[in-house]
């Protein structure tokens, strides 16, 4: 008779059920794993011998054979350990069938019998829920699982635990949700002496998830403004931090099962390789884009990143999802991202200053920004020049306003964008809009109309632009409380959308 447990394969953040059969059959003992294993799941028969023989059960002079079901769905990892041992202890007689069936377990054995933690323990949850079967995990996982309150989490620390649980020696409590990770790294606004314009740039980006383009010579501010950009983000709604979560535990970034309510933020080298930034490699691991899903990804030296790289993040920009393709697998990862991206406006980073700019001016502003092509410019929605800072000005006491009053302005115009958008799936801020809701929400009164009309046939603005500049509008409307987008917001939206003499 076939003895059943279940488990989850991973696919992007989605976990899908697998079926781990057992059977005992007479012929030459053996121990035979099948179903598109690849070699981590496929070496689990040697762990998993080793940790029952550490418990002093003997297995069987029988063949042992295990097949992961679905046989054609690619198993990876050593989250396959657990349900395994499970399965094979449920099909010679130690634990009861029907609990073992009730459940989907996920765990790597170490050689004595200890669980050892894994990736992916909150999608996995969210996959048992969806199933009415409790989930059983490492120790160390269940705080992170236990977030979903959905179904009962049991975290042992060992397969020995697993045994006494199952069998009702010394039944486990069900497990805790982590604690919310509290950020006290947020860097404060207040500490950017100037810069006026590109405060107000940062604040028009947070508050309707506006790409931002900052120019400026070396040491100007650009890195220093941006790393306080999740200073002045609203914390994340509860399913946000769901959604985050969930990509970051597959990343095995999850914190001791806590779950952070601060937006993400991003800021991978410019040598990083495509994989790095858009996602791959072994396993089709979620990239940089991904894990800044509903945070801040900021680029530093822009023009810095492979051509190829750069180019691929034009779609991710546009959808908010990014397909990772394989010959084996086509995995689709969520990308809702702020991208913050900065830039010296040439080679050597003087352009306008005579005094320090290299012999090749202008040619070498013209070269260097050329790197970043027109489609992928024109997807930037605020663009802004960073001047130098004199080094008087340092001296002086902090006179702008902090990350707390910013915020508290930003936070209400989110809170106006997420009740207009309500009733609308997949719009959550005015970054989002398009088509039919973009006319309804931003349509200028016939003061900006005019305006945006003019600008658009004297600098050639691309439909995308148009469309663009009134999502920008529309958020500058918002932090005004203006119900109506008038012709000043829409002149200010343009001026950000004009300021550097690139591709509109």
């Amino acid at each position: 008779m076939v003895a059943r447990a279940y488990t989850v394969a991973f696919e992007g953040v989605e976990a899908r059920i697998v079926e781990v059969q057992c059977a005992l059959t007479p012929g030459l003992p053996g121990f035979t794993v099948v179903g598109l294993a690849d070699k981590a799941v496929s070496e689990a028969r040697e762990r998993v011998r080793a940790a029952l023989s550490a418990l002093s059960i003997a297995l069987p002079s029988k063949k042992i054979t295990v097949n992961l079901s679905p046989a054609d769905l690619p198993k990876e990892g050593s989250h396959f350990d657990l349900p395994i041992a499970l399965a094979l202890l449920a099909a010679i007689e130690i634990l009861p069938r029907e609990e073992v069936e009730n459940t989907v377990a996920l765990g790597e054995l170490s050689l004595d019998g200890r669980l050892v933690p894994v990736i992916g323990a909150l999608p996995a949850a969210m996959a048992a829920a969806a199933e009415g079967r409790m989930l059983m995990c490492p120790r160390a996982c269940g705080a992170e699982a236990a977030w979903v309150g959905a179904t009962q989490v049991i975290a042992p620390a060992s397969l020995t635990e697993a045994i006494r649980h199952y069998t009702g020696q010394s039944p486990l409590l069900p497990a805790e949700p982590g604690e919310v990770v509290a950020d006290t790294g947020a860097r404060d606004l207040r500490d950017v002496k100037g810069q006026e314009r590109a405060r107000r740039a940062l604040e028009i980006a947070a508050a309707g998830r506006h790409h931002v383009l900052m120019v400026g010579s070396p040491g100007s501010g650009k890195s220093m403004l941006a790393a306080r950009m999740p200073g002045i983000l609203p914390p994340l709604s509860a399913a946000e931090a769901l959604e985050t979560s969930m990509i970051h535990s597959l990343a095995g970034l999850l914190s001791e099962g806590g779950i952070s309510r601060t937006r993400p933020y991003r800021d991978p080298h410019h040598t990083a390789s495509m994989a790095a930034i858009i996602g791959g490699g072994r396993g089709a691991k979620p990239g940089e884009i991904s894990l800044a899903h509903n945070g801040v990804l900021f680029l530093d030296e822009l023009p810095e990143f492979p051509r190829q790289v750069l180019e691929t993040l034009r779609q991710p920009l546009e959808t908010g999802e990014v397909m990772v393709a394989r010959a084996n697998a086509h995995i689709r990862y969520p990308c809702r991202f702020l991208l913050v991206a900065a830039a010296n406006p040439c080679k050597c980073g003087y352009l306008a200053d005579p005094a320090r700019a290299c012999a090749r001016v202008p040619n070498c502003g013209e070269d260097y920004l050329g790197r970043i092509s027109g489609p992928l410019m024109d997807r930037f929605d605020l663009r802004v020049e960073v001047p130098p800072v004199a080094y008087t000005d340092l001296d002086l006491p902090a006179t702008g306003e902090g990350s707390a009053e910013v915020a508290a302005r930003v936070a209400v115009a989110r809170e106006v964008q997420t009740a207009r958008y309500a009733e609308m799936p997949g719009v959550r801020v005015n970054a989002d809009t398009e088509g039919a809701v973009l006319e309804a929400v931003a349509t200028p009164d016939a003061e900006g109309r005019a305006l945006l009309s003019t600008v658009a046939q004297r600098f050639g603005l691309s439909a995308r632009g148009y469309h663009r500049v009134l999502r920008v509008a529309r958020t500058i409307a918002d932090l005004e409380g203006s119900e109506t987008v008038r012709k000043p917001h829409v002149a200010e939206a343009v001026s950000f959308r004009l300021t550097l003499a690139v591709p509109a």
